[in-house]
């Protein structure tokens, strides 16, 4: 079954809102991991304006399951990941300034920087993942850059569920299988939701892992952090059927 990994950047975002530790990111996780959340996923900028980089250090010294650091490797992203060695590392190409990630790797166009960035977190036995849009070309250069794995950034796939959910999930297919082709493992993320993650789930079952932060939290404040992760999961389960 593929697995559920919880960004807890919006766990972040409301403690630094007030300052103190409240809530308690670590604490947090723990809690999800105990309520069978299969991962924690972080994603530290460099203006900490959620997960900072002493958060990530935190979580890794006190998780059970496994920890998925995502973001652009930049210099301080990059000493970070080799300092902490997370189990997975996914490589965004957002810019600094940006709200949330909202585009994937041109592995093309940037071969030759992901292919040595790969190499460096490869060699430290860091599974290396490359977020990139549904387009076969550009999991096929993941590939090619070395890398264990593809995030397939699903923005695209949510935004039109509502209207035309086999449209909208045709060319995540068609990219995954090219994963699968090519020998690539698969994970998803950005926008999945109760709505919308099922269906998904359904369609591509040899998904290793999604990434959710921000729909999950969201859904936690109604229905409690608990519950939410097992309406998660239970999603991923009905999938199977």
């Amino acid at each position: 079954m593929t697995k559920l990994s919880v960004n807890v950047n919006k766990i972040a975002v409301l403690r630094n809102s007030r300052g103190g530790n409240l809530p308690n990111v670590v604490r947090t996780a723990l809690d999800i991991e105990r309520f069978g959340g299969e991962g924690i996923t972080v994603h530290p900028r460099p203006d900490a304006r959620h997960i900072r980089y002493q958060d990530v250090r935190d979580l890794k010294a006190v998780i059970a399951t496994e920890l998925n650091i995502e973001g652009n490797p930049i210099p301080s992203f990059v000493d970070l990941v080799m300092e902490v060695k997370p189990a997975q590392v996914t490589l965004v190409p957002d810019a600094e300034d940006a709200i949330t990630s909202n585009a994937g790797w041109d592995t093309i166009k940037h071969r030759e920087f992901l292919t040595q960035i790969c190499k460096q977190f490869n060699d430290a036995g860091i599974r290396t993942s490359i977020f990139v849009d549904p387009v076969p070309a550009m999991v096929e250069g993941a590939k090619e850059c070395g890398a264990q794995r593809v995030e397939l950034y699903t923005e695209a796939y949510a935004a039109g569920y509502k209207a035309d959910r086999e449209a909208a999930i045709a060319p995540y297919v068609e990219a995954a299988e090219a994963a699968r082709r090519v020998g690539l493992g698969l994970n998803a993320g950005h926008d999945l939701s109760l709505e919308n993650l099922e269906y998904f789930a359904e369609r591509i079952p040899w998904c290793d892992e999604v990434s959710i932060g921000h729909a999950l939290i969201a859904d936690a404040l109604y229905f409690g952090l608990e519950n939410t992760v097992q309406l998660y999961r239970r999603c991923l389960k009905a999938a199977e059927k």
